[in-house]
């Protein structure tokens, strides 16, 4: 509450006490002054005592009213007598000075506090009855034209009156609905509160959790950047040297020693670059269409197997990481189909569009069954569920079709992310 409401309500708790004092007083002053002298001992000697029954009245409600607080004077027995008192005395003292209509008035104003329910409408009503008849010249009404101005007085009175209650009772009714709509709103933030409270005890826990597994992550994609670097190049070495060691002379010898030195100095920069960023050195200078040019040039001429790289679509400078990500899945690719596939043609086909990119590699070897295919040994390497995880890590799908003796297939979509600049 406002302090505006706050003023408005004073008032009305000011009228509502010393309001029915003020109209009983400017009554008596008007009947004195305005009939003078009362015609007989005994009228005056009533009216007198109505007067005081009233103040009497008066006093009492309102020793009782202010032993109740503010915020509960609703209709009650006490206030419904109070209220029917004053009605009696009101009517009684009009029939003797139609200026006692002004004490009679002031059921108008407080029925809504006194009166409970429909019973408020009958009050009201009964109070017009005693401000018409005092307007239409006295009760009872002598003639028809003083029966017909009553009956219009009364009319325009209680109709002024119940549109008033109407409004008033539309009001309360507003007021309640507030009031209940403020306690459900306390209660929901109180609940809204509770979880808050809860959702910060969680969000802590997530951030541990989410550390963890980011460690975890952070494991395993060293461990796959390692498999990439090192452990590829050393298989190449092997089997160079294993090839020069059985070469039919040392000519023959001298090229593939050659080629064992070159992949050895190639693997201890990747290893060196793998320290620094973890990012593949053949990214590090070139964008990742010639970057997957040149791995298919390097493995085709070690491994001696045919193979071929295209570029699809308006090439675009990659983001780091999606850029490190297609060229790992291809370099396993690669490594996969030298040592299991016996293929004789490799394809790999690099494929720009407005979205994503799409890397497909495709063989003509042997094939394998996917759903049979074995889980990682500890001697073995990342395979399928390396690259899938690679893929996946940066929300994209690898997908591989093969079939025994009918190659295989393997395709990775990933979003389309530019270079940061």
């Amino acid at each position: 509450m406002d302090a505006g409401d706050g003023q408005i309500e004073r008032r009305l708790e000011q009228l509502h006490t010393w309001g029915p004092y003020g109209l009983l007083g400017i009554s008596v002053v008007l009947a004195l002054v305005g009939t003078g002298q009362v015609a007989g001992r005994a009228e005056w000697e009533l009216d007198a005592g109505l007067v005081a029954a009233a103040i009497v009245l008066q006093l009492w409600w309102h020793g009782t009213r202010a032993r109740r607080p503010a915020r509960g004077r609703v209709p009650s027995r006490a206030g419904t007598a109070y209220y029917v008192l004053r009605w009696a005395i009101a009517f009684t003292l009009t029939l003797s000075s139609g200026f006692f209509a002004f004490y009679a008035s002031a059921g108008y104003m407080d029925a809504d506090e006194l009166i409970p329910g429909m019973w408020r409408r009958l009050g009201l009503f009964a109070s017009a009855i005693t401000v018409a008849g005092a307007q239409c010249g006295g009760l009872p009404p002598r003639g028809a034209a003083q029966w017909a101005a009553f009956g219009a007085l009364l009319a325009a009175n209680s109709g002024l009156q119940t549109m008033v209650a109407h409004l008033t009772e539309q009001e309360e009714r507003r007021s309640r609905e507030r009031a209940e709509t403020i306690a459900e709103l306390e209660h929901t933030n109180a609940a809204l509160q509770r979880a808050l409270d809860e959702n910060v005890a969680l969000h802590a826990q997530l951030l541990v959790q989410a550390r963890e597994a980011g460690v975890a992550e952070e494991r395993r994609r060293l461990a796959a950047e390692i498999h990439d670097t090192i452990a590829q190049g050393l298989t190449g070495i092997i089997a160079q040297l294993q090839v020069a060691a059985n070469a039919p002379g040392p000519a023959a010898a001298r090229v593939h020693l050659e080629r064992a030195s070159a992949l050895a100095r190639h693997s201890l920069g990747e290893a060196r670059r793998s320290v620094h960023n973890l990012a593949p050195v053949a990214l590090a200078d070139d964008g990742l269409p010639e970057a997957l040019k040149k791995t298919v040039a390097e493995w085709a001429e070690r491994t001696g197997v045919r193979a071929e790289f295209t570029v699809t679509g308006t090439s675009e400078q990659l983001h780091d990481e999606v850029a490190a990500t297609l060229l790992r899945i291809t370099q396993e690719a690669l490594s996969n189909a030298g040592r299991h596939a016996a293929a004789g043609r490799v394809g790999v086909t690099l494929s720009f569009m407005d979205d994503e990119v799409t890397l497909d590699v495709r063989d003509d070897g042997r094939g394998f069954d996917p759903v049979a295919v074995p889980a990682r040994t500890a001697a073995g390497g990342f395979g399928l569920d390396g690259m899938r995880a690679r893929a996946e890590r940066i929300a994209g799908h690898l997908a591989v079709e093969s079939e025994p003796g009918h190659g295989t297939a393997l395709s990775a979509r990933v979003p389309l992310v530019r270079h940061d600049r």
